[in-house]
């Protein structure tokens, strides 16, 4: 199937669309992903934004995308396509990935947050978020979705405490309610689901960063540290991430560069 087709319909697609600006307001610590500080414009995070025109409008132009790549690529050629010498098409490949990829593209959509090209890697974050979100059924997903919007914190655990239940391999639903754990100062729970989304999705460093803010509200530097360091070792462009890294090197005289 032609490359040159998979940038033509990426590229119908309105610009704010596909580039604008991400903020997650989901992170622990207020950090995006998990990330400390940081956050908007970074990307880090599960990507939260507001088009022209409204929803309705980018609602219909990802459907109509999704509808076009379903018919003409499978999810093997897409991975495929992420190693093109061409910038162009591995940018709609991953952006592609993240709107009909599941889990089993996880690994390859994360090995592009090392590409040479910055908007592959900043389309590969969003991507990822959007396959960890959506990798369960559609009603866990739906529900998730709906659960982290809720203001009320008690009533947000409750309903994914019940999704957990139902899910017990829903990764980023222990990643949300670590994050929830987090704000309501239960560190040591909110470790426990790092460490349980960590193990259902190792390639999760957004947990990653979670958990080395937790283990910094703890006072555990040194588990700190390695955890942020992880972080980065799975997505380089953690510019918050980086920042407590050099910080907390400094304070225990630890200058390995082992990201």
């Amino acid at each position: 199937m032609s490359t040159a087709l998979l940038v033509e319909i990426f590229n119908q697609l309105p610009e704010r669309l596909v580039r604008g600006p991400g903020s997650s307001p989901q992170g622990i610590g207020g950090g995006a992903g998990g990330a400390v500080g940081g956050g908007g414009e970074e990307r880090d995070g599960k990507p939260v934004r507001a088009y022209p025109g409204g929803k309705a409008r980018w609602r219909a132009a990802l459907d109509g995308f999704k509808k076009q790549v379903g018919k003409r690529y499978n999810l093997g050629t897409l991975q495929r396509l992420l190693g093109s010498h061409d910038p162009r098409a591995r940018r709609a490949a991953v952006f592609a990935l993240g709107q009909v990829g599941t889990m089993e593209v996880n690994a390859s959509v994360a090995a592009c947050l090392h590409d040479d090209d910055s908007e592959v890697s900043a389309l590969a974050a969003e991507a990822l978020w959007a396959l960890w979100f959506h990798a369960d059924t559609t009603a866990h997903n739906d529900a998730l979705d709906r659960l982290v919007r809720l203001r009320d914190r008690e009533k947000a655990l409750a309903g994914i405490d019940r999704l957990i239940e139902q899910s017990p391999a829903f990764a980023e639903a222990y990643n949300q309610r670590a994050i929830l754990m987090f704000r309501l100062k239960q560190f040591d729970r909110a470790v426990a689901d790092c460490e349980k989304a960590l193990q259902l999705n190792p390639l999760h460093y957004g947990a990653l960063a979670g958990l080395g803010q937790c283990y910094l509200q703890m006072r555990k530097h040194r588990p700190a540290l390695k955890a942020f360091r992880n972080a980065l070792r799975i997505n380089p462009h953690l510019g918050a991430v980086a920042e407590a890294v050099r910080a907390l090197e400094n304070a225990l005289g630890d200058d390995k560069k082992s990201i």
